[in-house]
């Protein structure tokens, strides 16, 4: 994971490394580092795909301990992902809550590109 701060503002931090439940996203990383450090300030973006098939979450994030979660869901981001933060120093969970969600292919998509508006799913 890594990120690209500008002067004062957060960096937007990309990862492969999440798991889904439906809800939520669970993202790992070190509390010290650059993504972890503006993951703990409270908002989060998350671009996924390529340049012509891009999904935009905004969200809340929530800072856990390793311990804070049930066993079964650090079980289920270790299979999704193939990484086992569990155990490493400095090492949270950081639960993100989407809000905002956008999704498009190609410049005549953008008008319709909400999917999820103030954490309701529009679609």
């Amino acid at each position: 994971m890594g990120g690209h701060r500008l002067p004062g503002r957060r960096a937007l931090a990309g990862s492969a490394l999440f798991e889904w439940d439906g809800e939520t996203l669970l993202l790992a990383t070190s509390i010290t580092g650059p993504t972890g450090r503006n993951l703990a300030a409270g908002s989060f973006r998350l671009g996924l795909g390529a340049t012509r098939d891009v999904a935009m979450i905004d969200g809340e994030v929530e800072v856990l301990e390793m311990d804070a979660l049930p066993r079964e869901r650090g079980d289920r981001f270790a299979a999704h992902t193939g990484f086992d933060p569990r155990g490493l120093p400095a090492f949270r969970w950081f639960r993100v809550t989407p809000r905002r969600v956008q999704a498009w292919r190609e410049e005549n998509e953008l008008a319709g590109r909400d999917l999820m508006r103030d954490g309701r799913w529009l679609t």
